[in-house]
């Protein structure tokens, strides 16, 4: 399979870390309006990351951010498994440490590659 454009991955990697960066109160209206779990915050940016890794490569990412989105996903991951899913809830967005960690990364990280960390949540198509 084709690896799909440097622009789009990196897009879908800015659009990921706009939602991650939202203070609790935005990330758990655009749950809302699209009726997903807070775990679809996290998938999204696991798969923007997966994608994100060779923008480095090509010099489409600042390298100073690399350890910050690693960071990012080494906080969700760690927030993982059914002894942590209380981490996973709406109310905890603006309570957990995990959260609140893996918003100032991101925030930092769009800093660096936009200007300004509050973007524009991405509209999402959910399938069910």
């Amino acid at each position: 399979m084709e690896s799909p454009e440097p622009s789009f991955r990196r897009r879908l990697l800015i659009e990921s870390l706009s939602v991650l960066a939202a203070d609790a109160q935005t990330q758990v209206a655009w749950l809302v309006r699209y009726a997903v779990m807070a775990d679809e915050i996290a998938l999204d940016f696991d798969h923007a990351f997966s994608m994100a890794e060779s923008l480095v490569t090509e010099g489409r990412l600042a390298h100073g951010v690399v350890a910050d989105l690693q960071r990012i996903n080494a906080t969700l991951s760690e927030m993982s498994g059914a002894e942590n899913a209380d981490r996973w809830t709406r109310n905890a967005l603006s309570s957990d440490e995990g959260w609140a960690l893996t918003r100032q990364l991101a925030r930092r990280v769009l800093v660096a590659e936009v200007g300004e960390w509050q973007q524009p949540l991405p509209d999402i198509t959910v399938v069910r």
